[in-house]
This record gives structure tokens, sequence and C-alpha cells, in this order.
């Protein structure tokens, strides 16, 4: 089943329009979700809508509010809200360019590829795509949907282009706050020295698929489990366990970099070639 375009219109950059569709870059299928459920009955809870000293109340009688003050909300109808809501253009106007270093990654929140709409969309589409490329510059513009206004950045991506939503400023905190208690004085150099060989050691290319997450993988063993056996309890061991815990906290820095550079080396040293298939 082919995918279906997150949204479909046009980028303008001046007087070119260039129509496109924009699809999501990722999934959310790895997830487990749970269900709240009654023990003794094995049913699935439900809620009801509750106004303290009322009871439970229909539908129709909830209305949204707003709280200005502890207890005190300005009510809305979705009249109201509507009227406000930014309306949904086709339209997604490139207003600046600015370098993709300028953007602090605090600010990216959510990747979407962008391909062009049809055959004669492609020229112009190559166009942009490879002049950001030539240029190493990121276009930003505003993009209005399901009634609300999305900042986004715009950057070649293989073929076609990666279009990511920014955050505002006032959705990101200053880190600066968390940070000011933290000493200004410099690492020793023989410690920085062996930090920096460590990491040169452990670096590789970025490939996700090298990770996976344990979390969820021990999630479904257990579901099965349980599934299996049919019991209300199932144990998954850890794996590190049964392993000796730490005497102490305290560690000799030195020692535990200049121990990890030498393991590290060892590894790579006695590591077996792969087999070519």
């Amino acid at each position: 089943m082919a995918a279906r375009a997150y949204w479909q219109g046009q980028i303008r950059l001046a007087l070119v329009s260039i129509p496109v569709e924009i699809y999501t870059a990722t999934k959310t299928g790895a997830k487990i979700s749970f269900n709240q459920i009654h023990e003794p009955s094995g049913k699935r809870i439900s809620y009801e809508k509750v106004v303290p000293g009322v009871g439970p109340v229909d539908r129709d009688e909830i209305i949204r509010g707003y709280e200005v003050s502890k207890g005190n909300y300005v009510l809305l109808e979705d009249e109201e809200i509507e009227a406000v809501k930014i309306e949904s253009k086709r339209t997604l106007e490139l207003v600046q360019f600015v370098d993709s270093s300028e953007i602090d990654p605090l600010y990216y929140e959510r990747p979407y590829y962008v391909a062009p709409q049809d055959e004669l969309a492609e020229e112009a589409f190559v166009v942009l795509r490879e002049a950001l490329r030539k240029s190493k510059k990121v276009a930003l513009g505003q993009l209005s949907i399901r009634g609300s206004e999305k900042l986004v950045a715009i950057k070649p991506c293989g073929k076609g282009l990666l279009l990511e939503t920014l955050r505002y400023a006032d959705e990101v905190r200053s880190g600066q706050s968390f940070f000011s208690d933290i000493d200004d004085t410099k690492p020793k150099k023989e410690l920085l020295d062996l930090a920096t060989t460590l990491i040169e050691q452990k670096s590789a290319p970025f490939d996700a698929s090298v990770f996976e997450d344990r979390y969820v993988e021990a999630l479904r063993k257990l579901i099965d489990k349980k599934a299996k056996s049919k019991s209300k309890t199932a144990i998954i061991e850890d794996a590190d366990q049964h392993g000796d815990a730490p005497k102490s906290n305290v560690i000799d820095l030195m020692a535990a970099l200049k121990k990890s550079v030498d393991g590290d080396a060892r590894k790579k040293t006695t590591a077996k070639p792969k087999k070519s298939a």
C-alpha cells in the first residue's frame, strides 16, 4: 500500500512555485502500549467524565477552559477557538536561508520527506535541491496545516528534500541555568588525551540498525512467555543481575580511562575478520 501524503501543496521561492508532497519520515510501530484491566474480571477499564460534588456528566455539558489562576478559568466555546485557527494554506513560502550550524539541535522536532508531486515539478524541485546543496544553506518557512502554523526547515536529502518542523523560541529552555554550578577549570592534559583516544577508538559511521530498544524486546519476551504459560506471573532474568556489584563509587579516573583504552585496543586486535559472503 502506497504511503499517504501528510501534506500536498507547493513550495514557493520568490516567483517559482514547486508542487510537492510531504510524507512522515518516522513511525511508532516498535512501541508497546498497555490497557488498564480490572484484575478480578479481566475486563478493560473505561473512564467516566466526573465533576467533584456533581458526579458523572454528559459530553455535551463539557466546555474547554484555560486556567488563568488557581481554580479560575476562562471558558471558550468550540466556535470561538475555530474562529482564531489559521487557515490551512497550500503554499509553503521560503522566506529565509541560514547555515545549518546556526540552528541549535534543541529546536528540531520531527522529520518529513519532501518529493515532487509529478514529473512536471521535477526540474524546479531538483534546481532548489542542488541550490541548497551548493550554498550549504537550510531554507526556512512556516507551514499552515490543521489550524496551526509550524516553523519548518528544508534541506537536501539524497535525491529529495528533508523538511523538519522546528520548535518556536518560547518552547525551548535555556540550558545555562542548569550548568551555572559547573566549575570552569579545565581537565588535566593526560586525562583529556586518554578520553580523546578512547573516543577515537570507538568512532564509527552512524548506523541506527546497530542499536535496538532492549526494553521493548524484554517486554515482548515477557508478553510471549506469559501468553504461552497462561499464568499471571513470569520472570525474565536480567543478564547483569548476577554480576558483581561495584564495591565502591570512588574510582581512579586515570586508571579507569587507561583500562578502557587498553581493553578496547585488545578487542580490536583479537577480533576475527568477518568472512565474505
